[in-house]
């Protein structure tokens, strides 16, 4: 796969997320409203600052970055959410998105290593670390 794939599969996938997190933020009901609902906020905007990053950084280097809804959905590997969840099911699966994106980027980082992009390879390292974090704590949630 090529860098700018990489780079145009995540912007897509941000997205998605970031309208995930969104729908989240409006219909989470129960006990952890309070919690949940300030969270997916926190979340859809960070969703928000890393979709940005990475589309400017596919600019910096020389690529296009997708910026259709139809294309976010073509390329993106994590999917909408339409069905009523219940808190716990939209936590578990905010922490199964994640999981698939931190795989995608650590294969993203090897394909920046191999193009000599150590920027790239370094944003991607960073997320990594990020979402490693948050499924810690939303894992941590749901053993409550």
């Amino acid at each position: 796969m090529k860098l700018e794939q990489v780079l145009n599969q995540q912007i897509a996938n941000w997205n998605v997320l970031y309208t995930k997190l969104h729908r989240f933020h409006w219909y989470v009901k129960g006990p952890h409203f309070f919690t949940l609902h300030a969270k997916f906020e926190e979340l859809y905007e960070e969703a928000a600052a890393n979709m940005d990053e990475l589309a400017e950084q596919l600019l910096a280097n020389g690529g296009k970055p997708i910026s259709t809804l139809k294309e976010y959905l073509q390329f993106a590997t994590i999917e909408e959410t339409t069905e009523a969840l219940t808190a716990e099911e939209m936590v578990q699966a905010i922490v199964n998105d994640y999981s698939l994106i931190i795989d995608e980027l650590k294969s993203g980082v090897q394909v920046a290593e191999q193009n000599n992009d150590d920027v790239t390879s370094d944003m991607f390292v960073d997320l990594i670390g990020k979402l490693n974090k948050h499924n810690w704590m939303l894992k941590s949630f749901l053993q409550a």
